[in-house]
Order: structure tokens, then sequence, then C-alpha cells
């Protein structure tokens, strides 16, 4: 991070919008820095459960018709 010296940082604080102004973009950054590497290629994901087995179509009509039910 660039230490500016005519940035005073207890301006931020001041304000509690500016705070998480501030907050949010050291997140950003912090995501930006560190997060995943981006993948190359036009990849479909395929669903899966919890065993990890694929969900069908007919898995998804069931779940929709219990939630309708619900």
């Amino acid at each position: 991070m660039v230490m500016l010296p005519f940035f005073r940082y207890s301006w931020i604080f001041r304000s509690r919008w500016m705070a998480l102004l501030w907050a949010a973009g050291i997140c950003w950054m912090a995501v930006e820095w560190v997060g995943p590497e981006p993948q190359d290629g036009n990849f479909a994901t395929v669903a899966t459960d919890a065993t990890g087995a694929q969900i069908s179509p007919d898995d998804v009509k069931r779940i929709e018709d219990g939630l309708k039910n619900f």
C-alpha cells in the first residue's frame, strides 16, 4: 500500500460511511490480489449433490414440486 504523506488515515474514521467504503476497498484489493486464478475455456459446470453424484432433471423437478407443496 502506498503511503501518501498528504493523506491522513484519521480522516477515514470520522464518517461511518467513509470507513465502510475504505474497508470495502481493502477487502476488494485482497480478493483481487489473492483470489482464485481465472480458468481458461468455457466449461459448463455440472450440478452435484452432497455425495458427488450428478443431479438429473428429474431430481430438479422433484425438488421444485416439493417446494411448491411446502
